[in-house]
């Protein structure tokens, strides 16, 4: 994979298959303008970090990603098929799965109904996430299938949602703040699982507070600042930037 600098300051990917390829993204709420003009590319099997502070545009973008921002400009395509207008549930049957912030589930169904109700095969009839696997990722789900969403701890809540998401075979899997408010063991086992789906071969965009364990773990990584990215490249190169602290406030 072989990746080139743009003058916007992303990186566009040459020689591999894209998953996703977003170009000028805009969005609004109401009479706000949240993002300007922002590009993003993920190509198959890739880990890519998308960091900032709080309320510079991660979230709206993610949502603008997937449909959910109706003001929204720019073009969208997944595999090669524009979206820019898409509907979410036009990118979900593409194969793309999202963990929300927030986690999602459905308090009344039980573990097992929460994770059954979501299951079905991947893009190109992928099935390698079944519903046995899922549960030997989670052991803490297998214990408690019987149990309602709303019975769960907030880290079981967590790991339910990241369960179903994978129940879906997705070729990317979107993960916004998947650990925050959990305690540090909880949150090392879902970075645990991170790894697992990172190594299974599944593309990942990750956005969360630890930058340090993001660019650990990612390919690539972007830094929003008020809605534009102001920090792209490799991982490595990102984690080493002397402008990284000032855009994080850390």
């Amino acid at each position: 994979m072989k990746y080139r600098p743009l003058t916007s300051g992303v990186i566009e990917m040459t020689g591999t298959e894209l998953i996703l390829e977003a170009r000028d993204i805009h969005a609004w709420y109401g009479s706000s303008h949240v993002l300007h003009g922002i590009a993003l590319q993920i190509a198959r099997g890739e880990t890519v970090g998308l960091l900032g502070r709080n309320g510079m545009g991660k979230s709206t973008l993610i949502r603008t990603l997937l449909g959910h921002v109706p003001q929204r400009d720019g073009h969208i395509a997944f595999f090669g098929q524009d979206l820019s207008r898409g509907k979410p549930h036009e990118v979900a049957r593409l194969g793309v799965a999202y963990v929300p912030e927030g986690r999602g589930i459905f308090p009344n169904l039980s573990v097992r109904e929460n994770l059954v109700m979501a299951a079905r095969p991947g893009r190109d009839g992928r099935s390698n996430w079944p519903y046995e696997q899922v549960l030997d990722t989670f052991p803490r789900l297998k214990e408690r299938l019987t149990n309602l969403g709303a019975q769960l701890s907030g880290g079981e809540q967590q790991m339910l949602s990241i369960g179903r998401a994978l129940m879906t075979h997705p070729a990317l899997i979107i993960l916004d703040e998947a650990t925050e408010g959990l305690a540090p063991l909880i949150v090392a086992e879902i970075w645990r699982v991170i790894g697992e789906i990172r190594g299974a071969g599944i593309a990942t965009l990750i956005v969360d507070r630890d930058y340090r364990k993001v660019l650990a773990r990612a390919d690539r990584a972007l830094v929003l600042q008020k809605g534009q990215v102001v920090l792209a490249g490799e991982a490595d190169a990102v984690a080493a930037s002397p402008a990284l602290a000032g855009f994080l406030g850390v």
